[in-house]
């Protein structure tokens, strides 16, 4: 038996329990833990190296929960943005899936950024704030919100190459 089928075996139950306790469905822990155990097998030469099991599923675990949360965040903005739309304007089922994806993606890119860095970039982009006012808003120096706008304009000039 591998060690990845020795760590499935001895820890499957135990991180779908540990999922369930934090999310409000059994259905989406097993999915998760299936995930976790699916970033092992891309893995395989970091698992020779865990000396503690639980731990180190529970690290990768959290991981794919917050990527959970944030999609579900971001599916009930959708879904407000798409019900606050006046009754006249409306979109094929193919656009609003589209325009979906093209949202998650820009959520996953923006995902790459620290945390500061995202919000930085967000507050620029998308509530139209200047440098200062970001500054002013985040306690950070404007030396900081140039150098996270960077990095946010850099991701974005990779991701159209």
């Amino acid at each position: 038996m591998s060690t990845i089928q020795l760590l499935y075996k001895d820890n499957h139950g135990w991180l779908c329990r540990w999922l369930r306790q934090r999310l409000d469905s059994a259905d989406d822990a097993v999915d998760l833990a299936h995930d976790t155990f699916l970033r092992l097998l891309r893995r395989p030469d970091e698992v020779p190296g865990i000396v503690e099991p639980r731990a180190f599923l529970a690290t990768i675990a959290r991981g794919l929960l917050n990527d959970h949360w944030r999609r579900r965040t971001l599916e009930q903005a959708w879904l407000e943005t798409l019900a606050a739309l006046p009754e006249d304007v409306a979109f094929s089922p193919e656009q609003l899936v589209s325009m979906q994806q093209e949202l998650q993606q820009l959520d996953a890119m923006l995902g790459q950024l620290a945390p500061k860095a995202r919000e930085v970039f967000v507050l620029s982009q998308l509530e139209g704030l200047t440098y200062v006012q970001i500054a002013a808003r985040t306690g950070l120096s404007d030396r900081t919100v140039k150098r996270y706008m960077a990095q946010g304009f850099e991701l974005c000039l990779n991701a159209m190459c």
